[in-house]
């Protein structure tokens, strides 16, 4: 006679405690205030570096400061032309030769009315370079555009100062 197989007992399961863990919503939200604390931070810079481009901008524009003691450069210009952008960029390169309080960089855009009256006072186009001494007297007339070595003897010569080497 065949034995009849036993059925292997139903083994019970230990109730084992689920572990607490921290729930994934407080995660969540902390990781969102952190991203969101990042981001904040990262706009706040970001707004205050745009703040002081336009103050800078607004300040180049300001064709009143000729004359106040210190020599200017006034650039002839008008957004639109890539060549009075590359001047205006030879321009700046040409700068960071020299202190800000040697020389006021300013820019006359003609597109305004108080820079295309400017330019039609001073009788020159745009892609030009006016240099003013410190009482507001041109000295002298760059037209076209220049490299930044000789800008910066350019510049040198109108500070009346011997060129850096």
């Amino acid at each position: 006679m065949a034995r009849k197989r036993k059925s292997p007992k139903a083994q019970r399961k230990k109730h084992q405690p689920t572990p607490v863990v921290e729930s994934p919503d407080r995660r969540v939200a902390l990781r969102r205030i952190g991203y969101g604390a990042l981001g904040l931070a990262v706009l706040g810079g970001a707004g205050l570096f745009s703040v002081n481009a336009v103050q800078a901008t607004m300040a180049e524009y300001d064709l009143t400061r000729i004359g106040n003691g210190t020599p200017a450069i006034v650039q002839i210009h008008d957004p639109s032309c890539t060549l009075c952008t590359e001047l205006q960029r030879q321009t700046r390169k040409a700068l960071r030769s020299f202190d800000d309080s040697e020389l006021t960089y300013l820019v006359a855009n003609i597109t305004t009315d108080e820079g295309a009256a400017f330019a039609n006072r001073h009788g020159v186009p745009h892609v030009t370079l006016l240099l003013f001494d410190g009482a507001g007297a041109v000295q002298q007339v760059i037209s076209g555009v220049h490299q930044k070595p000789d800008l910066v003897e350019a510049f040198t010569a109108h500070l009346g100062r011997a060129p850096s080497t």
